[in-house]
């Protein structure tokens, strides 16, 4: 019996270092190249983005439906007189009648259109970029249930042998019933807690199939979230970066263009449209050609001059409300800018404490306290407590390194970059500041 005793005692110092061993062979750290293979895949597949594609479709072709010369317009009459009236001047009229496309009409209604569909494009990319960024966001997410689960599957098999343990040692009468039932009741939540936390895992990939366009129960690997990244340093080339590619911004300033367009469209109403056509008439009784005319018709703007002028008022407005609305944006990106820098920076300096300090410090007192209750000089209680204090900063430290991630995720969308790995690029995560090593587990 104490052979069996001293072997699961063995076994609880080195279950550890197996199951990690095991776990850094079945799984899938997320990377920025993954996350971005995955993110061209939902461009494909994704309803909402192929409907966004869809109507930037819809606005190219509205660009080249603008024409130039509007549709002739044809005339067929007749006079009712006299017969011999008839014979001089004809009985049969006909003709037709031509827009003229004149004082730059055209030109600027293809100018809006065409600045309608780079609008409709800039705002299919930014409906992307959202996408992207919440993708991201779920991914981390998806990698941080994945690292619970993976902590409390770890737990429960490590109770299951302590639970063993107990037992063998309350047949040889070196444990309490009290004790057997303090492992016993531990292991049941324990158990329960691990099927919530699979059914939260479940439903994280579930977005991310929705995400994707695949079918909800699309298998997924195991996901890990990576080391803690680098410092992101607030710097103005990072604000001007913001402020130049962000995604928003873009659409914003297409619209500025597009009314800018549209007040010159207005502005050209106020011209009158001016017509040329083409009037023949014939005597039915004999079919003789009897006389021609050249027609040239006109509009009277200046009865509504009052309604065009409001007109050009109207779009004015417009335009001047969306460039203070880009105003606004701006000032606001900057501030954005700022906080998630604050926001990273707070989340890394926690992950390091965990991982440099915390983990390794806890680590130790909990062995301390193990071996203590081995060799019968402390209690359950204050085992499980350690270990429950020892996977509590594991967990501390996987959602601060999560949560690092997904406003790193966020200010790639506010600086318009392509991935994670273009921080770099712009000086916000220095080379050197990349900390390397896993946390102490």
């Amino acid at each position: 019996m104490k052979r069996f005793i001293y072997f699961l005692f063995v076994a609880t110092v080195v279950f550890d270092a197996a199951v990690q061993a095991q776990l850094a062979t079945n799984h899938l750290v997320l990377a920025a190249e993954y996350l971005s293979a995955l993110s061209e895949e939902m461009r494909t597949n994704n309803p909402a983005l192929r409907a966004a594609q869809s109507r930037t479709a819809a606005a190219e072709a509205n660009v080249a439906a603008v024409r130039t010369w509007e549709d002739p317009m044809a005339r067929v009459g007749g006079t009712a007189a006299e017969r011999e009236m008839r014979m001089d001047d004809g009985d049969v009229a006909y003709g037709v009648e031509q827009k003229l496309p004149l004082f730059g009409r055209p030109k600027w209604t293809r100018r809006v259109a065409a600045a309608e569909a780079t609008t409709e494009l800039a705002r299919s990319e930014f409906q992307f970029q959202q996408m992207r960024a919440e993708f991201a966001r779920t991914a981390f997410r998806t990698a941080l249930a994945s690292e619970v689960v993976a902590i409390a599957e770890e737990d429960l098999a490590w109770l299951e042998l302590m639970r063993r343990t107990m037992d063998s040692k309350y047949e040889a009468g070196q444990a309490t019933l009290v004790e057997v039932l303090q492992i016993s009741n531990e292991h049941g939540r324990r158990t329960t807690s691990l099927q919530t936390e699979r059914d939260r895992l479940g439903a994280q990939r579930v977005t991310l199939n929705r995400f994707l366009g695949r079918g909800h129960d699309a298998a997924w690997p195991d996901l890990r979230l990576p080391e803690v990244a680098g410092p992101v340093v607030f710097n103005e080339k990072l604000v001007e970066f913001a402020l130049r590619y962000e995604p928003k911004i873009l659409v914003i300033r297409e619209q500025i263009r597009q009314a800018a367009a549209a007040v010159e469209v207005a502005r050209r109403g106020r011209f009158p449209e001016i017509g040329v056509g083409l009037e023949a008439r014939q005597y039915s009784g004999d079919g003789d050609f009897r006389q021609g005319m050249l027609v040239f018709s006109t509009s009277l703007p200046w009865v509504n001059g009052r309604k065009y002028r409001e007109d050009v008022k109207r779009e004015r407005a417009n335009l001047r409300a969306t460039e203070f609305e880009l105003e606004d944006y701006q000032a606001a990106l900057r501030e954005e800018v700022h906080l998630l820098t604050v926001k990273i920076d707070a989340a890394q300096r926690e992950a390091l404490l965990y991982r440099d300090e915390i983990l390794p410090r806890t680590r130790a007192t909990m062995e301390t306290v193990r071996a203590g209750w081995e060799a019968n000089r402390g209690t359950v209680r204050e085992m499980i407590e350690a270990r429950r204090m020892w996977l509590e900063a594991r967990l501390m430290y996987a959602r601060a390194v999560a949560e690092q991630y997904e406003m790193m995720s966020d200010l790639v969308l506010c600086c318009g970059l392509g991935d994670l790995a273009a921080l770099q690029m712009l000086g916000a995560i220095p080379e050197a500041a990349n900390p390397a090593g896993s946390p102490s587990q």
